[in-house]
């Protein structure tokens, strides 16, 4: 079973609270250590350019894939506490569907990663555990809330993104087509929160998500 089958499993079904522990444990097992498959063909670039990437446009993007890579181990330790923490089956299965397509966004990564020589961040365990707690915190302050903090994480992550794209070496367009999608995802993944009822998170909250974000995509740039 991929990690994507392994969410939508729990569509629609009723769990012990040793199933839930023992369903968020295979969920991170498996985000963290295991290969991922994509549901949908990795994005591919409309432009064909056969001059070869230098070594250190190579590192560089490595980078930031690698970034982009711990964002979507983030998107999952999020989507599955969230999932855990509310009692609305609607809104699990909308947070399974998301965590779906966030598994897309890290067999991409992955790929990539790969195809440019680089490697994912040794601290993947420590992202997804402090998010887990997070997205646990946000769920149970309410499913409005829990949505707020869904489309916060989301804005930002397009924000980020939108810099990757202007950062990324201008040859490489499979990594930029990889981003492109990655954004448009995100944004889809906030307007479905707000049309589920988010509401918006105090100014405070919404600086101190920005801060750790700082922290994590500062870290994982090396690490």
């Amino acid at each position: 079973m991929t990690s994507s089958s392994a969410s939508s499993a729990t569509v629609g079904r009723d769990h012990s609270p040793v199933d839930h522990i023992l369903i968020a444990l295979d969920s991170a097992l498996r985000t963290v250590f295991a290969e991922h498959s994509a549901s949908r063909p990795c994005p591919q670039p409309q432009v064909i350019d056969s001059t070869p990437l230098t070594e250190a446009e190579k590192r560089h993007a490595a980078a930031l894939m690698r970034v982009n890579h711990v964002g979507e181990v983030c998107a999952q330790a999020l989507y599955a506490s969230q999932a855990l923490g509310t009692r609305d089956q609607a809104l699990k299965a909308q947070f399974d569907a998301a965590a779906r397509e966030e598994t897309d966004h890290l067999a991409w990564t992955e790929q990539r990663l790969r195809e440019l020589g680089g490697r994912t961040s040794l601290l993947n365990p420590l992202w997804y555990a402090g998010s887990f707690g997070l997205g646990l915190l946000a769920a149970r302050a309410g499913d409005q809330t829990s949505l707020g903090f869904v489309v916060e994480t989301e804005r930002q992550v397009e924000q980020h993104l939108d810099g990757h794209l202007t950062s990324l070496p201008a040859g490489d367009h499979p990594s930029r087509a990889i981003v492109a999608q990655m954004r448009d995802d995100e944004a889809e993944h906030a307007r479905a929160a707000l049309k589920a009822g988010a509401v918006e998170l105090p100014a405070p909250v919404r600086g101190l998500m920005r801060l750790a974000a700082k922290v994590m995509t500062t870290t994982a740039h090396y690490l």
